[in-house]
């Protein structure tokens, strides 16, 4: 497991650069997240170096936080959760019985007319 701080902004990067900090889950200078260390996430980092601090975290595990209201729903209620799974399964079952409409096949298209071959001139 890495951990990796930002410690320089972005603001003068090119948006390559901040689109690969923001992809590691970087959001905010001398912030730090963990990642595994990976072929990917190393390329990552060797991408924008000037940027970041890399430490080697041993016995670490990745945390990811939740925000805002699907957070606090997933959090609070785990019964409606199970019982929003639900749901849809009864909506396609609707869904499958209702006609399809058939779309109108399109006409095919004339062939191009075919222009003469062009004659050799013969010297």
């Amino acid at each position: 497991m890495l951990k990796i701080t930002l410690v320089k902004s972005t603001i003068s990067e090119t948006p390559a650069n901040r689109k690969t900090v923001h992809a590691l889950g970087l959001r905010k200078t001398h912030r730090s997240v963990i990642q595994e260390d990976t072929p990917v996430i190393r390329g990552m980092i060797h991408h924008v170096k000037h940027l970041l601090k890399v430490e080697e975290a041993e016995g670490a595990t990745k945390v990811r936080k939740r925000k805002g209201k699907k957070a606090q729903a997933a959090a609070g209620a785990p019964k409606k959760a199970a019982a929003k799974a639900a749901e849809p399964a009864k909506t396609e079952a609707v869904k499958s019985e209702e006609p399809k409409a058939e779309k109108p096949k399109a006409a095919p298209k004339p062939a191009a007319a075919k222009k003469p071959a062009a004659k050799k001139k013969e010297s």
